[in-house]
């Protein structure tokens, strides 16, 4: 496949930035770079306009870096809440990907972030509070805090019936405790006494 050597004017992710000369399909540069305004043939007229490139692209990457320090302190207050699927166990369907969190943080705090920028060493795939790293620049790069959450109700915990044994002995406590026998003494004790003044009343008469 022929090549040929471009200058690029804009900043190409994976290819280079302004000011770059770099080599490219023909085909490549004729039908997207060159229509597309993203980079000029090398030749000695466009080599004078390299040193402009270069002022303007490091403008663009100082904006760029005190862009992505502001978000960055930004991004690092945040909690995302991701909402997933799970079972009755509590295990989820899928994972949580880069993709994922790119979206949800665009939905919840208008915050556009390309997913390459924020890095998972594998997908999440539990429930719980994570850390994500996020890879905003070269030279800027800060922590996501990241909530996974269950969109499925967890059933109720069934309430345990209180011991029936437990109430038996209470009760039988209490019976115990009532004082009948205390008060069937106290009641005998007069019907001897009103006995022993019977029998001597008719002694006293006798003696008269």
């Amino acid at each position: 496949m022929a090549k040929t050597e471009v200058i690029l004017t804009h900043n190409i992710v994976g290819l280079g930035g302004e000011s770059d000369q770099v080599k490219v399909a023909a085909g490549y540069a004729r039908n997207y770079l060159f229509p597309q305004s993203l980079a000029i043939p090398l030749t000695s007229a466009n080599k004078r306009r390299i040193e402009a490139l270069r002022q303007r692209r490091a403008e663009r990457e100082a904006h760029e870096l005190n862009t992505m320090s502001e978000l960055s302190k930004s991004l690092s207050k945040l909690i995302c809440v991701v909402t997933v699927k799970t079972g009755e166990d509590g295990k989820m369907f899928g994972t949580v990907t880069s993709g994922l969190i790119a979206d949800q943080l665009k939905t919840q705090f208008d915050v556009t972030l390309e997913k390459r920028k924020i890095h998972l060493e594998h997908p999440i795939r539990a429930l719980g509070e994570h850390e994500v790293e996020l890879r905003l620049h070269a030279d800027v790069v800060t922590t996501l805090k990241l909530r996974v959450e269950s969109s499925t109700p967890l059933p109720a915990a069934p309430v345990a019936p209180a011991p029936e044994g437990k109430r038996e002995d209470v009760r039988t406590e209490k019976r115990g405790r009532r004082p009948e026998a205390t008060g069937d003494k106290k009641a005998s004790a007069p019907k001897t006494d009103k006995a022993g003044e019977a029998a001597k009343a008719p002694k006293a008469e006798k003696a008269k």
